[in-house]
């Protein structure tokens, strides 16, 4: 089969990889129906997450089950499935808890950008649709193994509620998508900082009811004017970076919650100025594997329609060109056809 493979940083090939088999009793391999290109995959791509050696990428992923392990009895081979970027076995007490992305048996998708991938946990990872869902909604249950699951995660831990004031820091698709969850779990007023128009128009087809488009202490400033002079009930950081955090932490309410799932970069939090605002902090990798069954089922009965994040559409074997669309802003989130 063949996938991608990143070298070094702007360096990504597609090329001839091993085939995915079965090993252990718990996996399940898959033939992807599209993939993508993940904002967090830029990391590397841009040289600031370190590339030591060689490696498979991706961590985002629906498709057709084509063989299952012997301890695998959720799915079957035929069904199209949607998974999440971190696999979990949904029975540990952790996954009981609803922290799926904090499984004991936890393992991190990174080989999905390929025509076919071997999924650890299955039993516990993959959510199978009722029927083979029309080719018009696989982006929209691509979106949920991820960004859509992560940007509803922010919302959640940002506990936005019925009648709040939500503010949404990041405009990728992360971003986007949590202005669809903040609108879903009934924000009144939906604030998204953004300064790239195309990204603004389709947060306001999302939901978002006004746009911020300064950043910095300027950002603070004008989400303050917006909530008179007292900040947002939830702020839903979807950056990672340390300028990103601060504007989150800022930007909410003495009472509020700021909901984190940016992967942070440089970020350092201040314990006494966080002591003194009163601001709730929560946040991490998102327990998509919670959200899955919900989401799918919002996303098929077309009450939302996260794949509209997917703004640039190319054959698998173009995905450098994914990349390097995605780094110049030229797209929102690249979709992978194999």
């Amino acid at each position: 089969m063949r996938g991608a493979v990143i070298h070094a940083p702007g360096d990504v090939r597609f090329e001839t990889l091993d085939e995915p088999k079965i090993l252990r009793p718990t996996d399940a391999v898959i033939r992807t129906a599209v993939t993508c290109v993940c904002g967090s995959d830029l990391w590397p791509w841009r040289g600031l997450d370190a590339t030591d050696e060689a490696h498979p990428m991706g961590h985002e992923y629906v498709g057709f089950v084509e063989e299952v392990g012997a301890e695998v009895t959720a799915v079957k081979p035929g069904q199209f499935v949607v998974g999440s970027f971190a696999t979990s076995d949904n029975t540990c007490a952790n996954c009981r808890n609803g922290w799926q992305s904090n499984c004991l048996s936890r393992e991190f998708m990174s080989t999905c950008q390929s025509e076919y991938v071997r999924i650890p946990n299955a039993q516990g990872t993959l959510v199978a649709t009722d029927e083979v869902p029309g080719e018009e909604f696989w982006p929209g249950l691509l979106a949920v193994s991820d960004v859509m699951g992560t940007g509803w995660y922010a919302a959640d831990a940002a506990e936005v509620k019925p009648g709040s004031t939500a503010v949404v820091v990041g405009d990728g698709a992360v971003g986007l998508c949590a202005v669809i969850a903040a609108k879903e779990m009934g924000a009144e007023r939906i604030i998204a900082m953004s300064r790239h128009e195309s990204r603004q128009r389709l947060a306001r087809e999302f939901g978002a009811t006004h746009i911020v488009t300064e950043r910095g202490d300027e950002g603070i400033a004008r989400i303050k004017d917006l909530t008179d002079g007292i900040g947002a009930d939830s702020v839903l950081e979807c950056v990672g970076t340390a300028q990103a955090m601060r504007q989150a932490l800022h930007s909410a309410r003495p009472g509020g919650n700021v909901g984190f799932v940016g992967v942070p970069h440089e970020v350092a939090v201040d314990g006494q100025e966080l002591f003194f605002s009163h601001v709730g902090l929560r946040g991490g990798p998102a327990p998509v594997r919670r959200y899955l069954p919900d989401l799918i089922e919002r996303v098929l009965s077309g009450r939302i329609d996260p794949g509209k994040v997917f703004d640039l559409t190319l054959p698998l074997e173009q995905v450098a060109e994914g990349y390097k669309a995605m780094d110049e802003r030229r797209a929102i989130k690249a979709l992978l056809k194999p």
